[in-house]
């Protein structure tokens, strides 16, 4: 067995450890491609009457979401504040045979890196929570506010902190997948800090080819976001219509907020 551990101390550096084996989180990636640009694809068109939008993706990643809207035939732009992400993104992008612009950016500098305005912006995957204040939450919600046109909508997703926050939760629940020859698992530990709220976690990647094990560590730190916080904090913008769909309702795998500018 070997081991490869970082221990960034951004987010921007999280993700550009993590970027080469992003993929692994899931049991098919290309095929969560799809999955994620179905499930999004219907909420976009029920929200906004359209059959096709302009989406800015805010965070987005390796283009998990941002390729799957565009192979619904949006027009996406995918921002993200990791370059060796975007870097990944745009060949993944190409590899699907999408048309997708990108920018390295924060989501605290969009007003600043971004040009235009969109009929969408998302965020997704649990990606707000690494904001851990207030202060830096109301800036990104402005940004994004600014990035919309009149009656565009923003979609976001999170964890469901309103229950894990209640359990203390201290890790997630293993993953195992097999791919060919390959075993592997995924799954996270979470140490809470002396607010109750903040936790740093530890993403574990462990594959197995031919019996010999590999282990790979990323660590981060993200704010156990409740529904009211965020809900507050978008009403102040002012966004209005904010309502929240839980998976049940939506067909996502986490809680997500719809609100309109």
């Amino acid at each position: 067995m070997y081991s490869e551990h970082s221990n960034p101390k951004s987010t921007e550096n999280f993700y550009d450890y993590l970027t080469s084996e992003y993929h692994l989180i899931f049991a098919d990636w290309k095929k969560s491609v799809q999955w994620h640009g179905r499930i999004l694809d219907n909420l976009i068109r029920r929200e906004t009457k359209k059959d096709t939008v302009s989406v800015l993706d805010c965070t987005c990643g390796i283009g998990t979401q941002a390729i799957g809207l565009a192979l619904y035939g949006h027009s996406v732009h995918g921002s993200d504040i990791s370059s060796k992400a975007i870097d990944r993104a745009e060949k993944e992008a190409e590899s699907f045979g999408t048309r997708i612009s990108f920018t390295v950016s924060d989501i605290l500098d969009l007003d600043k890196n971004v040009s235009g305005s969109f009929d969408v912006v998302i965020s997704c995957d649990n990606s707000l929570p690494h904001l851990l204040n207030d202060a830096d939450l109301k800036i990104a919600i402005n940004n994004v506010y600014s990035k919309l046109k009149p009656g565009g909508i923003f979609l976001t997703s999170i964890r469901d902190y309103d229950q894990i926050l209640k359990d203390q939760q201290r890790a997630s629940i293993p993953q195992i997948f097999n791919d060919g020859n390959e075993r592997r698992i995924v799954f996270q530990t979470w140490d809470w800090l002396e607010d109750e709220v903040s936790y740093v976690f530890h993403l574990f990647i462990l594959r197995s080819m031919s019996g010999n094990w590999s282990v790979s560590e990323h660590t981060g730190q993200y704010r156990a976001l409740r529904r009211q916080d965020l809900s507050r904090l978008l009403s102040e913008v002012p966004f209005y219509d904010i309502h929240w769909l839980m998976p049940q309702d939506s067909g996502y795998y986490q809680p997500i907020v719809i609100c309109h500018r």
